[in-house]
């Protein structure tokens, strides 16, 4: 594990056994709150996806999907990478209306992976999507949305503490708005993840907008896939993590794509050859809908809310045997 962050005389305020039922409690409450807030309907996901319908998420570009074939139908299919095209897709298929939407558990194996702290090869988060006009496809609608996810978390980390008193308040009372290009002027000296750092601790919670475009040293501030996002409306929800004292990434959400948009940027990422895939045309066409949507992380909010140093203590995964006995010595009681 080549970033671990180990912090001396560190011990989970909750045993095992606490802790796992902490992990429902936060869960149960975070996502009950979110469907309410924001007009949402459990739905059902897949794990897999034929890789020709295009719904699978290729995140950066390079990461590798893990895929098998089923005897069955001698084909081959792909475990999910996200569910960000999925989601439009069954908006359409099942008829929601504008102001309305849909939310999911997505699980996921990301090989690829560079594990730490925050980072397995198991992914587990929340999905959601809802339907918008083509008039709430602006920087101020998107604002709003991140307000309304920002005051669910607020609730539910006060219903967290209040059960368990020995945890600490986090959030600060409202949260910041700033661009990536702004972000780079203020520290263009920074690396984007130092920039990232320093706003997170100066505010203790930020959306960062705008991810995709390059900067003025003509790279982005992060890699964004071209044909979910727009990435002029955009962004990351960044908190403070007081345990491992760096920038968290609890969320990543946009407004989707539209004809015009997802276009310009497959152009610009030189992938125009997934202009002809079913999900490309189907938004070009007009045939799926214009929507807002994003992902959010299960194992990393209930690692800051819990208080945890690594998301092994909130999950289930795999670790080489020279990570174990680092954490075994470090008081990380993985699960």
């Amino acid at each position: 594990m080549k970033n671990l962050i180990i912090k001396e005389g560190y011990k989970s305020k909750l045993d095992l056994l606490e802790t796992e039922v902490a992990i429902k409690f936060c869960k149960d409450t975070f996502q009950q709150a979110l469907a309410k807030a924001l007009n949402l309907t459990r739905v059902s996901a897949p794990l897999f996806v034929f890789p020709e319908t295009g719904l699978n998420d290729n995140l950066n570009g390079y990461e590798r999907a893990v895929s098998f074939d089923i005897l069955e139908l001698k084909k081959d299919v792909e475990i999910v990478q996200s569910l960000a095209k999925w989601k439009r897709n069954a908006l359409h298929r099942y008829g929601f209306e504008v102001g309305s939407g849909l939310y999911t558990d997505m699980n996921a194996i990301r090989r690829d992976e560079d594990l730490d702290n925050i980072h397995s090869v198991y992914v587990d988060q929340w999905d959601w999507e809802k339907v918008i006009d083509r008039k709430n496809r602006t920087l101020g609608f998107l604002k709003a949305t991140v307000k309304k996810i920002y005051k669910v978390l607020q609730k539910t980390e006060d219903k967290i503490n209040a059960k368990y008193p020995v945890f600490t308040k986090k959030l600060p009372e409202n949260i910041t708005f700033i661009s990536t290009k702004e972000l780079e002027e203020m520290y263009p000296q920074l690396s984007r993840k130092e920039r990232e750092n320093e706003i997170a601790k100066k505010y203790g919670a930020v959306f960062l907008y705008q991810i995709g475009w390059p900067l003025k040293d003509g790279e982005p501030h992060d890699g964004r896939a071209a044909d979910y996002d727009d990435w002029k409306l955009n962004g990351d929800i960044l908190v403070y993590n007081p345990v491992l004292e760096t920038a968290y990434e609890i969320s990543s959400m946009g407004i989707r794509v539209d004809e015009k948009s997802v276009v310009k940027q497959l152009k610009a990422k030189k992938e125009t050859q997934k202009l002809e895939n079913p999900y490309v045309r189907g938004i070009i066409e007009g045939e799926l809908p214009l929507t807002i949507g994003g992902g959010i992380g299960q194992s990393r909010l209930c690692m800051f809310f819990l208080e945890k140093l690594h998301i092994g203590e909130v999950q289930s995964s795999v670790w080489s045997d020279s990570d174990m006995e680092i954490f075994n010595k470090n008081n990380i009681n993985i699960l």
